[in-house]
């Protein structure tokens, strides 16, 4: 029987493969495993923060079987995220990954040096998109337009939130990511010394989410508004 992939929200049984997904697309889009001795340190960064303090707003890219080979997740306020990140999820990791003294010596120390840094996020020019997200797909499910199917539901739950713009950093050599982001709609925020990032940003409307399990949600939606109006 063929499996059906399709878009859906996150669910705690996910949690290890958002850690998986994480670590296998954290180089650049490929494969970090070779670069830090612990595995958890990019999901601890990128991934298990937002699934933790936001679920609502983590949705995966389900194989068809119950397993995620994709997600985006985020925040609705980057501002609000940071004070989580400080007072709630920085105790949970910090025993596994203490605080490096002094400058950092090694990738994986200046990693850490991050992870003990959320006000990094915090930049003024970014106040206009308090939103922001990661997306990650593994290679097999890349540029077949689950992609979009995961952004639409993403930026669907924030436009229901009633937030109005949403930003994402991105390392500047990733070249095809670049272009996916051109693609929907994304454009640069001009942002001071960005350093091997590039800041892009969009507003949340105007993106259908389609291919998720909401999809039968906004059908329905739609159909009782049609009756009324009838």
């Amino acid at each position: 029987m063929t499996r059906t992939p399709y878009v859906r929200p996150y669910r705690p049984a996910d949690q290890e493969a958002l850690a998986d997904i994480c670590v296998r697309t954290a180089d650049n889009g490929g494969d970090s495993a070779h670069l830090y001795p612990d595995p958890g340190l990019m999901p601890a960064l990128f991934a298990a923060p937002y699934a933790h303090l936001e679920p609502e707003l983590a949705f995966v890219l389900d194989d068809g079987s119950g397993r995620a080979a994709g997600y985006v997740l985020g925040t609705a306020d980057t501002r609000t995220f940071v004070k989580g990140f400080r007072e709630i999820w920085l105790p949970r990791v910090t025993d596994r990954f203490p605080e490096p003294q002094g400058e950092p010596e090694t990738l994986t120390e200046a990693m850490t040096a991050l992870l003990h840094r959320p006000e990094r996020m915090i930049l003024p020019e970014l106040d206009a998109y308090p939103a922001h997200l990661h997306i990650d797909l593994l290679p097999p499910w890349q540029r077949k337009g689950y992609g979009r199917g995961l952004m639409g539901a993403f930026l669907d739950a924030l436009h229901r939130k009633g937030v109005g713009a949403v930003h994402l950093s991105m390392l500047t050599a990733n070249t095809p990511a670049r272009a996916f982001y051109d693609r929907l709609g994304f454009q640069v925020i001009d942002v001071p010394d960005p350093g091997p990032l590039t800041y892009l940003g969009r507003s949340t409307g105007g993106v259908e989410p389609t291919g998720w399990a909401g999809r039968g949600r906004r059908a329905g939606e739609r159909a009782q508004a049609a009756r009324s109006e009838g």
